[in-house]
């Protein structure tokens, strides 16, 4: 008796694995199951905007009990004459608060706008004990990277369902902003779901393994996928399923604003350059910065953006200025015969050429300020003069931009 019961607990619990596992949403394309949402709460409420929360679950089940819950932070104008249009905004990778996405929220709602942003996984709330923000969110494990884009797409996808629920938004202007990681989810969520109408993408690309094999941020992860047996065109075809540019091709309508940085090494210019192109229609605005300096211009870049999504929205035309002044910060070092190798901070002070190989940078030193004017043979080094208060040199300048 008690082996026949132990037998049927076994079985009973093989098939509700079975049931589980084939219930699991593997493709971030699949038709995802019917669910049901909890109600939203309201947290807070000023001039401008009220603030709602909420959570429902993934519908992509991982090993992490906290990344299986997704946060939502809704933001609806407080001006507002029944329902309004929104936009999903996502934040960048490794974000250890919402920040930069609540400035965002803050000036959509002045534009009449409600907003409602995702924490992606691996984020925030969504992290594991013994884990910092993001940090599981990108492992050199191809496999695991294409668990994690799905579980993005599918938690944006279902978000969108559920603002499909409200009354209080017009579901017919839905748009999707994201910043970095969150510009490659809104890629490929704007690529593949037609009830998204428009997107604001600010320092992402196309072209995944590219971004993988030349990115400054994930050199470590880089060498351990080449002792794993990948080069980057393995890489390309195993990251095929989660790829934007195989997916934005089918798209055939709607606007996108995109905004990329002229030196940025995180997300290569060239992948920016390919998502681009790979549009059916966007605006474009290119600034003087690394992946980074954006910081500097935070404010008018969210500006700009609820401004594309109002013009969007209004059914009219946006235009964005031809260039925005954000400083390019160098952090780096200089070598040269009389200084020897010194740490350098600086700013530049002009530029020339197409591409602005040729340049002219004010440094601070430890011993004294320096300007320093040369030709940027590549994305880190550039030889040229150096120029104190009593003497002239030749050497190499080593930097990054912010």
């Amino acid at each position: 008796m008690e082996l026949r019961l132990r037998t049927a607990w076994v079985a009973g619990l093989w098939l509700f694995l079975v049931a589980f596992s084939s219930s699991q949403v593997q493709n971030p394309r699949d038709p995802l199951p019917v669910a049901t949402f909890p109600a939203w709460r309201l947290i807070d409420r000023d001039d401008e905007m009220e603030e709602f929360g909420l959570s429902f679950v993934s519908a992509f089940t991982t090993a992490y009990k906290q990344n299986n819950s997704v946060p939502l932070d809704v933001f609806l104008p407080i001006q507002r004459s029944g329902a309004v249009p929104v936009v999903v905004v996502l934040h960048y990778w490794g974000a250890r608060d919402l920040r930069t996405e609540r400035i965002m929220a803050r000036e959509l709602a002045q534009k009449g706008i409600a907003s409602v942003i995702v924490t992606l996984p691996y984020h925030l709330q969504r992290t594991p004990p013994g884990y910092s923000s993001g940090q599981l969110a990108i492992k050199p494990d191809p496999d695991h990277l294409i668990a994690t884009m799905t579980q993005c797409v599918l938690d944006v996808r279902r978000t969108v369902d559920w603002i499909s629920t409200r009354p209080e938004f017009d579901s017919s202007r839905v748009g999707i902003s994201g910043v970095s990681l969150g510009a490659l989810v809104a890629s490929y969520v704007y690529a593949i779901d037609p009830r998204v109408g428009s997107a604001s993408l600010l320092l992402g690309g196309a072209d995944l393994a590219h971004i993988l094999w030349n990115s400054s941020l994930v050199t470590s992860d880089r060498e351990k996928l080449r002792k794993l047996g990948y080069d980057e065109d393995t890489l390309r075809e195993k990251l095929k399923p989660i790829e934007p540019l195989d997916v934005l091709k089918e798209r055939t309508s709607g606007k996108a604003f995109v905004v990329g940085a002229n030196y940025d090494t995180v997300i290569p210019r060239i992948d920016t350059e390919k998502l681009i192109n790979a549009l059916p229609s966007q605006e474009t605005l290119w600034i003087d910065t690394g992946h980074y300096g954006g910081i500097f211009v935070q404010r008018r870049l969210s500006r700009l953006v609820a401004d594309f999504f109002s013009k969007e929205f209004a059914g009219l035309a946006f235009q964005p200025p031809k260039g925005i002044y954000a400083p390019t910060i160098r952090i780096g070092a200089l070598a040269n015969n009389d200084d020897g190798f010194q740490i350098s901070v600086g700013v530049d002070m002009w530029r020339a050429g197409r591409s602005g190989n040729l340049f002219g940078s004010f440094l601070v030193t430890p011993t004294q300020p320096t300007l320093f004017m040369g030709y940027r043979f590549d994305d880190r080094f550039s030889p040229g003069v150096f120029v104190t208060t009593d003497r002239v040199s030749f050497g190499l300048f080593w930097s990054i931009v912010l």
